[in-house]
């Protein structure tokens, strides 16, 4: 394995240049070999970091040099890989998350909801950086999950649990003009949900907004709540259930919105471009006056990713 390394020597006197760089290099998950001499893994997301910073520092009247650094065998490769233990770093974020879930009582729905938010941030900034994952990426992993279950349990209390039943297909033709029903104050799935079900199951659909999922009437399609139709199954959200439901799996730009969706939704396996959904998402819930303008405008924001994501990959 092969390694992209930094050769540097600041300027003394220009304290801003040495701050600037040092959190360059910190951002991008450099290991430090020695002093002046930064390493990361080939390939890594922030290599071409390191070319740049080689330019601003000689720009700023210092040296530098990018350079490449094989290591002979494997004694030499497990010295560097020990540069890049997050162990610690692991630790200090499991310290953080187990704070707050003692705290989630309290905190109360909007604060706990963002510390959640912020610890989920954190994770996946080290997870980005953390080049040999092993135990320590787990166990954050695990806490945090069983931390983002705790405000669950605390503040959403018609979240659906996971059930176990078979999925089986089912026509379509039995789910048209249907009155579809689910928890009201829609949130991520609940709202990919309705958006799938408009354009690809059932485009002549009306939803019902429940108060308490024991409000949903006989004749109704319940989905993403205990007792539901369709609901959450195993490790799938109701999105994704709704897509092997129909038949819909083979289709690349749903699959695409359904990783995001289900990452929103239960965590997981992060998604590039789930945080940019959920905040046009958010923006939307914000503004809108009820579930129906909120669907609306989610459906608008839906298509669009949806368009690009069924587009070919250029290149």
């Amino acid at each position: 394995m092969n390694f992209d390394s930094l050769i540097l020597s600041l300027p003394t006197r220009n304290s801003t240049m040495r701050m600037r760089v040092w959190r360059a290099l910190k951002e991008t998950g450099c290991g430090v070999l020695r002093d002046g001499l930064y390493v990361l893994p080939s390939g890594a997301a922030g290599s071409s970091a390191l070319a740049a910073l080689e330019s601003e520092i000689r720009s700023a009247g210092g040296f530098a040099m990018t350079v490449e650094l094989k290591v002979r065998n494997a004694g030499q490769l497990a010295e560097v890989r020990e540069l890049f233990d997050r162990s610690a770093d692991y630790g200090a974020l499991v310290q953080k998350i187990n704070a707050t879930k003692t705290a989630v009582p309290r905190l109360g729905a909007r604060r706990g909801k963002t510390a959640v938010d912020r610890l989920e941030r954190s994770f996946a900034r080290l997870a980005e950086i953390d080049f040999f994952p092993g135990q320590g990426k787990r166990q954050a992993a695990e806490a945090l999950a069983s931390l983002k279950r705790s405000f669950e349990d605390a503040y959403s209390g018609a979240e659906p649990h996971a059930s176990r039943k078979r999925l089986r297909p089912h026509a379509r033709a039995k789910y048209e003009k249907r009155t579809w029903a689910t928890r009201k104050d829609l949130w991520i799935d609940r709202m990919a949900s309705a958006w799938l079900i408009k354009r690809f199951v059932d485009k002549d659909a009306k939803f019902l907004w429940l108060e308490k999922p024991k409000d949903c009437p006989k004749r109704a399609v319940g989905f993403d709540f205990d007792g539901a139709e369709f609901t959450h199954v195993d490790n799938r959200v109701t999105f994704e259930v709704l897509l092997a439901s129909f038949g819909l799996e083979g289709d690349a730009g749903l699959a695409a919105i359904g990783a995001a969706v289900h990452f929103l939704d239960v965590g997981g396996i992060p998604v590039a471009d789930a945080r940019g959904l959920e905040t046009v998402l958010r923006g939307a819930k914000e503004k809108a006056r009820n579930d129906d303008a909120l669907l609306a405008d989610a459906v608008r924001i839906l298509d669009l990713f949806y368009s690009a994501y069924s587009q070919p990959k250029a290149g």
